[in-house]
């Protein structure tokens, strides 16, 4: 991130032009009067909290492995595994290294030749600065910037232990870091020869990012099906097209109509989404609905939207559209006839769950209980405008 006030004055004025950005700053003063205002010290001070791979702009902090431990339970196992090893909504965090790893800085399952089905996140992983970055900016998912400095330090410790990199009883600091980035498996893995960096004016040498080697015009090409999932199993467990997120590199194959005459129906039940699985108990904590949303009359989606937008249900739910979980229209469509679905529905919303339309988990939310049931009465009585 450029440090200069200047710089981001310009970044908010979109009607500015490549010379105009280029001019010195007086110059581009006279040509922009009226036009925005000079970053204060704070705004800087807020935006910039960037960590370089030389760990400039870390702050002072520290956390346990067993701190960790405790926030990655409550804020990062519903998506990536009590062991970083999920990969029902990620790739995996954790695994595919090994202490010979460790010791020479270069993952060997990444070297050319080897046979390596699934690379995680700690197999790739060059900067230790890059993880805990992420994390400060990024995480949890479903509400970023929210855990604490400390926080984020005990969090990358437990993932650097769940790797085998440090020991249960370690505690990360700003005045260790740069001797754990000497443990990192994959440390000397990074390539630099490319044009983005570090480039001519870093002492790089200049070098396009694409080749162009690859055959272009008739080529021979030559495929092969090395593998494939025999019939009488290509639906024992659903429709696998179903289980697998929209996004990302990994793709379910469609397996619902290659054993359509021998599905059972509890099969066939399964592979629409709505197996055994989908029948639960509402949560202790939701047997009955909040009394202030079962006592309100009726609600809106004017009324419900802030929620969804403040606790970033948009962000997996489409209003019509399945995203990464299903819209609200079908899961509306399918409780608004059950019996006890304002209490079953505000539970889940509320405090989580997984298996209902398949293995994503939705983790629990910090919304209140009243704002749960609220979302909940909206759905069950059929989403009105």
């Amino acid at each position: 991130m450029y440090k200069s006030a200047s710089f981001i004055v310009l970044c908010v004025l979109p009607l500015l032009t490549v010379a105009q950005i280029a001019l010195p700053n007086s110059a581009v003063a006279s040509k922009v009067q009226n036009l925005g205002r000079t970053a204060t010290p704070q705004e800087i001070k807020a935006w910039d909290i960037d960590v370089r791979p030389d760990f400039k702009g870390l702050p002072k902090g520290q956390g346990s492995v067993k701190q960790g431990e405790v926030v990655w339970e409550a804020q990062c196992a519903s998506c990536h595994g009590s062991f970083g090893e999920s990969a029902e909504v990620f790739t995996p965090i954790a695994g595919g290294t090994t202490p010979d790893d460790i010791k020479t800085g270069r993952v060997k399952s990444l070297l050319p030749g080897a046979n390596q089905p699934q690379r995680t996140t700690i197999m790739k992983l060059s900067s230790l600065s890059s993880i805990w970055d992420y994390i400060n900016r990024a995480m949890p998912w479903n509400a970023p910037k929210s855990l604490s400095v400390n926080e984020v330090y005990a969090t990358t410790a437990y993932i650097l232990y769940l790797s085998d990199v440090l020991p249960a009883d370690f505690v990360l600091s700003d005045a260790n870091i740069r001797d754990v980035q000497a443990r990192l498996p994959n440390r000397n893995g990074m390539t630099t020869a490319h044009s983005l960096w570090p480039g001519r004016e870093f002492g790089g040498t200049i070098k396009p990012d694409v080749q162009g080697s690859g055959c272009m015009t008739n080529c021979d090409v030559k495929t092969a099906v090395v593998s494939s999932l025999p019939e009488h199993a290509s639906n024992s467990h659903g429709n696998l097209a179903e289980q697998s997120r929209e996004i990302g590199p990994t793709r379910g194959q469609e397996t619902s109509g290659r054993m359509a005459q021998a599905k059972t129906p509890a099969a066939a039940q399964s592979a629409t989404g709505k197996g055994s699985n989908d029948t639960f108990e509402p949560l202790k904590s939701a047997q009955a609905a909040p009394e202030s949303a079962a006592n309100v009359q009726s609600v809106s989606l004017a009324s419900i939207k802030p929620m969804l937008e403040k606790n970033a249900c948009l962000t997996c739910h489409g209003m019509a559209t399945k995203l990464v979980d299903p819209s609200f229209k079908d899961i509306s469509a399918r409780y608004k006839t059950q019996t006890g679905a304002l209490a079953l529905l505000s539970g889940k919303i509320k405090n989580g769950g997984q298996g209902a339309w398949g293995g994503i988990p939705m983790p629990a939310q910090a919304l209140s209980s009243t704002d749960a049931g609220l979302i909940a009465k909206w759905l069950v009585e059929g989403m009105p405008p």
